[in-house]
């Protein structure tokens, strides 16, 4: 049994589906990529799970959201409180929204510890200063004391990843953890990620536009487009051989050592208003391989003989 199955998943914002039909799976010690432009669904991916919906107006519409055996879907906020921090764990794309400005870092650290695992004060402070000397914080116990302001982007983010392993979690949801961050700490936060889920055998969900990074280390991969899902496979199997034209377009646009200035690849167009969702499929408008089905049915998601899913009427490599 997977540690975190979501199936059929569907949400209702204000009388919109902004998600259609999302369903898959991740295990402990699994790095699961959630990738995708931005108005794909990817971080209301996120809030379903985390059971955040009511915050923005939402709520689950349609199928269900199991962790560890137990369905979330309608779990009452007083029982999801008891999971998120001490189970799930958040990520947010900017530190700065998960960090309290007047409030030194080792505390904030510190809170989760006691909250969730009934820590002292000398107990939670130890295991904090020990939780960031592995996240490479140097003078981890001088850090402990400063204020986010006194931080650079790099060093809030791993405060943020700290607050995020203290309470020891199954589970991490990273939402574009390395969005504010540039290209060098980008590469620096990405690798501790990795290197946690091999130490502490945790459960990550990278949400993420980025397929480079994905390539770099996640385990498998589901392509969002406009709220629903294009593909899934293993990482290996997408990238060796992307069967939607939407995945073989993110492929594309990675920048490569021998990116000629100024000649970087984009896709044409832009992913659509949730109000206003073509007929068919809704990555057809931009579409080369699109046809007459392609913009009046809705494409099934099937799974092919190659493995994966997909959904698609005109895949690659297909006559």
């Amino acid at each position: 049994m997977a540690l975190l199955d979501v199936t059929d998943l569907s949400i209702n914002i204000h009388g919109i589906r902004p998600l259609d039909g999302i369903s898959f799976s991740v295990d402990k010690g699994e790095i699961l990529g959630i990738v995708g432009e931005s108005g794909s669904g990817k971080s209301l991916t996120a809030l379903s799970v985390m059971g955040l919906l009511p915050l923005i107006g939402g709520r689950i519409e349609r199928g269900r959201v199991t962790f560890d055996g137990g369905d979330l879907t309608n779990l009452p906020e007083a029982q999801f409180r008891k999971l998120r921090g001490k189970r799930i764990a958040f990520i947010t794309q900017n530190p700065m929204t998960s960090l309290d400005p007047v409030m030194r870092v080792g505390a904030q650290i510190d809170q989760m510890a006691t909250l969730h695992l009934g820590l002292g004060p000398k107990d939670a402070q130890a295991r904090s200063i020990e939780i960031m000397e592995k996240l490479r914080i140097p003078e981890a116990a001088t850090i402990y004391h400063h204020y986010p302001h006194q931080l650079s982007g790099g060093m809030k983010q791993r405060i943020v990843i700290a607050m995020a392993l203290a309470a020891d979690p199954d589970l991490i949801i990273a939402d574009e953890p390395t969005t504010a961050l540039d290209v060098t700490i980008q590469a620096q936060i990405v690798d501790l990620m990795a290197e946690m889920v091999r130490e502490r055998g945790v459960a990550l969900i990278l949400i993420t536009h980025d397929m480079g990074v994905v390539a770099q280390i996640c385990d498998r991969v589901v392509v969002l487009y406009a709220g629903r899902i294009a593909e899934s496979n293993k990482v290996e199997a997408i990238f060796a051989a992307p069967r939607h034209p939407y995945t073989s377009a993110l492929i594309r646009c990675i920048p490569r050592e021998d990116t000629a200035p100024g000649s970087l690849i984009g896709i044409p167009g832009a992913v659509p208003s949730v109000a206003h969702y073509p007929a068919g499929c809704r990555f057809h408008p931009r579409c080369a391989r699109s046809n007459a089905q392609c913009s009046s049915i809705v494409p099934p998601l099937i799974q092919p003989p190659s493995g994966g899913e997909l959904a698609c009427h005109a895949p690659e490599g297909a006559q």
